[in-house]
């Protein structure tokens, strides 16, 4: 098997952000060497573009399978087309120089039968090259399918709670289709949380945010909370709504529960959306999941609860120019916690029962942290963008995209802190998924 890679790199003079709405055009007809182009879905919502070359009748399909608009990054992989081509994955990047302006970088990675490798690579090459001219030429164009977030009206929401034990209560809007976007806080937040949320990604399909077991109007549940308990919560809401698939929208605690979900029913997904973290203390150690519990119990034990500490936890979970009226909704949301609650949550979450096989994950998985988050910084959330996008099983109609976006200037509960460019890149996201 031959193996070669193709690598083209240019300078220009002017910033990412000029360059960017072209090249994330991912089904655009910007390319010199197209012809035709036009979108197709893969069976799990994956993003497949379908075109044509000048002068050739060969019909090519390639599918995105990683997109970042915070950092310029765009990847995909080839399905059908090139001849010989048995794997073909190609990245386009545009990072911004230290003196000004941006380097634009085009690499693929290509493996064929022999001798056909190079052939294909010296065939890529010049493709790459009149791409990145024709990028350089459109600098300054309008975002394609920029996200348009807030020009509906709201949509009215409905409090219910579902009885039993424990009993859960709800916050969501009316029905619409056969898909479910459930929305799950942190450890210190609550559904109210969501509400910005949950009402715009109410006009694409039926959404509902829940507080979980022991918050606010849910209860615990008779013994010690796992996250299998959770689980079964979720399974309960899926079941009142009549839902057929879900799509998870997870901040930090919340997201460590829809991926510890997404291990155990894959096929009931659609999507998720993890923000704020995601692998939580599966990864950890048992000494430092020990210390991480221990520490966080201190106050506890002192007879504090929540309220009395809430003060110092906003502090570390908001950005630095987070707005008063920002600060206030995190700290009623950490102040109402009850002790016995907080002490269940911080138990089941430093008692993992698994580290995460991404390679479960079947579906299209959005991953958002804030610039500033301590608790989940973006190297890290980047990280596992990158980790799960390797490990996202090779599908006969397109394998799962990963996105990853850091948004500007916020902390750690990003959707409330940065809710406008939170819901600009789940609103899209979602809509292709209903």
């Amino acid at each position: 098997m031959g193996r070669e890679t193709v690598h083209v790199m240019a300078r220009a003079d002017v910033a990412p952000a000029a360059l960017w709405p072209t090249a994330r055009d991912f089904c655009g007809l910007w390319h010199p060497f197209l012809a035709t182009i036009r979108q197709e879905r893969g069976d799990k919502g994956a993003v497949i573009r379908r075109f044509t070359a000048h002068g050739e009748d060969t019909v090519y399909r390639e599918q995105l399978t990683y997109l970042s608009d915070s950092d310029h990054t765009l990847a995909y992989t080839h399905l059908e087309g090139i001849r010989g081509a048995t794997r073909y994955t190609a990245r386009l990047t545009i990072t911004p120089r230290e003196a000004g302006g941006s380097v634009l970088t085009w690499t693929a990675e290509i493996e064929a039968p022999g001798p056909r490798a190079s052939e294909i690579a010296k065939g890529t090459a010049p493709v790459f090259e009149a791409g990145i001219e024709a990028i350089l030429a459109r600098a300054g164009q309008p975002m394609a399918d920029a996200p348009q977030t807030g020009q509906t009206p709201p949509l009215p929401l409905t409090e219910t709670v579902l009885d039993g034990t424990p009993s859960l209560a709800l916050t969501h809007t009316g029905r619409k289709g056969d898909t479910l976007a459930l929305f799950l806080h942190g450890i210190g937040g609550a559904r109210q949380n969501w509400a910005r949320q949950v009402q715009e990604a109410g006009h694409v399909m039926t959404a509902c945010a829940m507080d979980l077991r022991g918050y606010g109007q849910s209860t615990l549940g008779f013994r010690q909370s796992t996250v299998d308990d959770y689980c079964d919560d979720i399974l309960r809401v899926m079941q009142h709504f009549g839902a057929k698939k879900l799509v998870l929208v997870g901040l930090s605690y919340g997201s460590w529960i829809a991926t510890s979900f997404a291990m155990r029913h894959p096929e009931l997904l659609a999507g998720l959306v993890l923000s704020g973290g995601c692998t939580g203390m599966s990864e950890a150690g048992p000494e430092e999941r020990e210390a991480f519990r221990v520490s966080r119990e201190v106050p506890l034990n002192a007879g504090q609860v929540p309220a009395d500490f809430a003060p110092a936890v906003v502090k570390v979970i908001s950005g630095p120019d987070a707005s008063d009226a920002v600060r206030a909704e995190l700290l009623a949301s950490m102040s109402a916690i009850p002790a016995a609650t907080y002490r269940d949550a911080l138990v089941c979450f430093t008692s993992p029962l698994e580290r995460f096989d991404f390679s479960k994950l079947t579906t299209p998985v959005l991953l958002m942290t804030g610039e500033h988050d301590r608790l989940a910084p973006p190297s890290e959330i980047r990280a596992v963008a990158g980790r799960i996008l390797d490990a996202a099983p090779q599908m006969q109609n397109g394998r799962p995209d990963v996105r990853y976006e850091t948004l500007a200037g916020v902390g750690h509960v990003c959707n409330v802190e940065g809710s406008a460019a939170y819901n600009a890149a789940l609103i899209p996201f979602l809509a292709r998924l209903s």
